[in-house]
Parts: structure tokens; sequence; C-alpha cells
């Protein structure tokens, strides 16, 4: 039974089994929980109880879940967790470009799914902890006022590009941003494709903040889709 302060979850999701499941799982761990079968009833109940995390299936019977997606984008920035059966990069991609916070492919497992849920948590803490200038994660600290990167106390100079990077990543921590949408904000629409440029900042990024940077603690790379800032 979940306490009454308790985050609230709505799933979006046709498959009765899943949802079943996802019930039993959620409210397990402490989580208030509602349920829709479709996505127009998914859009009804977000808009009628203010959750704080979506959990989408991309396959709904009446409208896809990437259009869902857009559609709740257009009013609401609660975090997305995305549920499908489609496996392929093109799809994160499209998703994730449309504003879902993260992607799940299915079959997946419970403690998989609870982490993605604490990332989402986070990303939604990230965001308001960015309202005050100074941001840490581990042992770097970003003064934007000052446009300052100390590593353990130490300060490390960014070239341009790369502060842009951290920064963009930093106002979407916890989040997957696509490499389109990195290569849009740093280079500008003209470089979108160009993700070698990515790769190369990325490496010198974790050269001048991660402990070790074959193994990054924080700049996280998502395979084929992009990258994500983890704070822990």
């Amino acid at each position: 039974m979940f306490k009454q302060d308790a985050s609230l979850i709505v799933l979006i999701e046709d498959e009765p089994p899943i949802r079943r499941v996802l019930r039993l799982a959620l409210t397990d761990h402490g989580f208030a929980f509602k349920e829709a079968s479709s996505g127009r009833d998914g859009l009804t109940l977000v808009a009628e109880s203010n959750p704080d995390i979506v959990i989408l299936d991309l396959g709904l019977p009446d409208m896809d879940g990437l259009s869902v997606t857009r559609e709740l984008r257009s009013w609401s920035n609660v975090p997305i967790i995305v549920l499908s059966a489609r496996g392929k990069e093109q799809d994160k991609i499209e998703v994730l470009d449309a504003g879902a916070d993260d992607y799940l492919t299915k079959p997946f497992g419970i403690a998989e799914l609870m982490a993605r849920i604490r990332v989402a948590q986070r990303h939604v803490s990230g965001i308001n902890s960015t309202t005050t200038a100074v941001f840490s994660f581990g042992e770097i600290c970003v003064d934007q006022s000052k446009r300052e990167v100390k590593v353990a106390g130490e300060t490390v100079h960014l070239t341009p590009n790369e502060y842009k990077l951290l920064c963009i990543l930093i106002k979407h921590t916890g989040k997957v941003i696509t490499h389109t949408v990195l290569l849009r904000e740093v280079w500008g629409a003209a470089y979108q494709n160009e993700t070698h440029y990515l790769r190369v900042y990325m490496a010198q990024l974790r050269r001048k903040l991660e402990r070790d940077p074959a193994h990054p603690k924080h700049l996280i790379t998502e395979p084929g889709v992009g990258y994500r800032l983890q704070m822990a």
C-alpha cells in the first residue's frame, strides 16, 4: 500500500499482463499508481492527475506512443519512460527527440525499470537544482555565473564548446540527450549529422572531468542514441 504523499506513476499500456505486473511491482515499491489502456485515455489521465512520472508503451491501439509523447510535451514536462518491443535505434532516437526521457525495450526486468525511475526522479531534481548558479556532482563543481569548472577543488579549463556541451547535459541531468539535439544546440542545425564531433568532445570532457575517462561515472554514453549526465 502506498503512502498518501507517494510519487504518482501513470502507466499507459494496452497489454493487461504487463499492467498487472507493473501495478503490483510499483505499488510494492511505495508508488501511487494509475493506468490507462489507450493513448487518448492516457493523455486525459495525465491531465487530470498530474503524475510525477509517465510510463508509456509505444504500441497502443488508438494512437502511436510517439504521437502521445509529442502531445504530452506540448503541455507537460512530466518525465516519460517509454516501453516498447521495438529495439531499433531509430525508434529510440525518434521518441527521445520527441521529448521522452528514457527508453526500455521489452522484455525488461523490474530492477532495471526501478533504476530508470530513479534516474527520472534525479532528472527532476537536477532541473530544480539548476535554478542556482552552482551545480555539483561527484568531485565536479560548475559555477555557471563565473563560467568556472573545478574538479576536486582545482580549476579546469574548458573550451567554449566543451563548456556549452557540459551545460546542456547539466540542464537535462539524468535524461538521455540524442546526438541530433546535442549537435544542434552546440554547433547549430547544419552540424546535426556530424556525430564524430560529439565523440571527440565527449572524450575531451571525460579526460578533463572524469577520474577514470575509460570508465566514466558521470558522462555516460547511450550507444547509438546519445549521452546523459549521471550525478552518482
